[in-house]
This record gives structure tokens, C-alpha cells and sequence, in this order.
């Protein structure tokens, strides 16, 4: 379950990077798309934090055998 979770971060931070680079591409030609691209990026980035903590709060929760 632990790996599932590891992808799923990392998923999310290529999402950001993707909407990084579509923000820098296209800010100069169409701006209102531009800003589609960061409301993406901040909220894959903000979700792979999130995902992040719960994720290492979770092993940290699992008894050590």
C-alpha cells in the first residue's frame, strides 16, 4: 500500500512540472490559459506535499517488526 502511495506523490509532482512548463510556454501568447496551468500547478504541488506527509505519517504510524 505504501508503494501505491509513493507512485501517487510522484504523479502528482509530474503533474506540477508538466503545468510549470505549459505556465512558461504559454504566458506570453495566451495568458488566460497560462493561469488554468497555474491554478494546476500549485494544486498538484500543494497535493504532493500533502500526500507526502500522509504518507510518512502513515509509516511512521505501523508497528516496527
Amino acid at each position: 500500500m505504501t508503494k501505491l502511495l509513493k507512485y501517487t506523490e510522484y504523479l502528482y509532482l509530474i503533474v506540477g512540472v508538466v503545468s510549470l512548463y505549459e505556465i512558461v510556454s504559454l504566458w506570453n501568447t495566451e495568458r488566460s490559459r497560462a493561469y488554468f496551468f497555474v491554478f494546476f500547478a500549485v494544486m498538484s504541488i500543494g497535493m504532493f506535499l500533502f500526500r507526502r506527509k500522509y504518507r510518512k505519517k502513515f509509516e511512521n504510524r505501523k508497528p516496527n517488526n
